[in-house]
């Protein structure tokens, strides 16, 4: 079986996506697969074979290499960010009828737009911290917010990941720097109270036809918060299992299942909560969460003992089982 495993994307996350990449191609079952790898950057879309570049011809997503056509059976989806967590890869790859990894397009928009998320979860009681939707542009009153959500809060963007241009405001003084730091990456931002508790991480996936909890991490930054820094350049602890008493994590398995239920998901995801007083507060989910060696995902694996390789080969049997939109139409 010819498989694409496809990293990279158009985002600063295009690092942390390369880096997941080679995890992917190191598990992948040589016996079973063979594995493509296929970079997708601002450059252009290739697959990279002996230190060649081969161009991937966009009309169906396939390869000529060294004067052979391949076709690929499947793609596995690990670009982080755009346009690979947020909808864009897996309505072209529906259009072309490749099978891929992860959750579908509809999906991957929605859990990539913080807003929306937030939305949709509100309707299952799933708590959260208050926020105020900002467009660029509109006027912001930083007394107004303080009055709403207290201070400190912190300042996002709507759409991005890895921390990316999230900011916390101690101070009014600091508002307008936080303010251009997250509309670099985003036209859109969100505002959020800040939730003072135990940061978590948790790892779901549906894995052999159940929704699984593989692990809950404890994240200890050594930063204000869990930034960049703290999540790729060794700022942080993260501790797994997560140091809970057994009511409180099992709020926090029973909640992830939730949020991953009623989002619709499906293949690999990690939603981060803030614990306070025994409640887990939902922060965010992705749905493509980071595969390197620093990653959390990969930690929790580990410790729910799941060979990884078995983990691919369950998200690759979803994909292939999985109908194409355009089929039922």
């Amino acid at each position: 079986m010819n498989v694409a495993v496809v990293m990279g994307g158009y985002s600063d996350e295009s690092v942390i996506s390369l880096r997941s990449g080679q995890l992917i191609l190191a598990q992948l079952d040589r016996n079973k697969y063979t594995p493509f790898e296929v970079h997708i950057l601002p450059e252009g879309w290739h697959v990279l074979a002996e230190g060649v570049a081969y161009p991937i011809d966009k009309s169906d997503f396939s390869c000529v290499l060294k004067g052979q056509k391949i076709q690929f059976d499947v793609a596995v989806n690990t670009v982080h960010g755009t346009p690979g967590e947020d909808g864009h890869l897996q309505a072209y790859w529906e259009l072309v009828n490749v099978p891929y990894t992860g959750c579908n397009f509809y999906q991957s928009a929605l859990t990539f737009n913080k807003r929306d998320t937030l939305s949709v979860l509100s309707k299952f009681g799933i708590p959260k911290a208050k926020s105020v939707y900002v467009r660029k542009g509109e006027a912001i009153s930083g007394a107004a917010l303080v009055e709403e959500l207290g201070l400190p809060f912190f300042v996002k963007p709507n759409q991005s990941g890895s921390s990316l241009g999230v900011s916390m405001v101690q101070s009014l003084n600091d508002l307008e720097k936080a303010l251009a730091f997250a509309f670099a990456e985003d036209p859109e931002i969100l505002i959020e109270s800040y939730l003072k508790g135990t940061e978590v991480s948790v790892g779901v996936m549906r894995y052999r036809g159940e929704v699984t909890v593989l692990g809950i991490t404890e994240i200890v930054s050594q930063n204000a918060f869990f930034d960049y820094e703290a999540k790729y350049q060794g700022k942080s602890e993260e501790i797994t299992p997560a140091r809970l008493d057994s009511a409180t994590e099992q709020r926090v398995r029973e909640t992830a299942k939730k949020v991953y239920e009623a989002l619709g998901m499906n293949g690999f995801s990690r939603t981060d909560f803030i614990i306070m007083d025994g409640i887990p507060h939902f922060i965010e989910i992705n749905t493509n969460p980071g595969l390197s060696p620093q990653s959390i995902f990969p930690q929790q694996a580990a410790f729910a003992q799941l060979a990884f390789g078995d983990l691919l080969d369950n998200e690759i049997q979803l994909a292939l089982e999985r109908k194409p939109i355009w089929s039922k139409l």
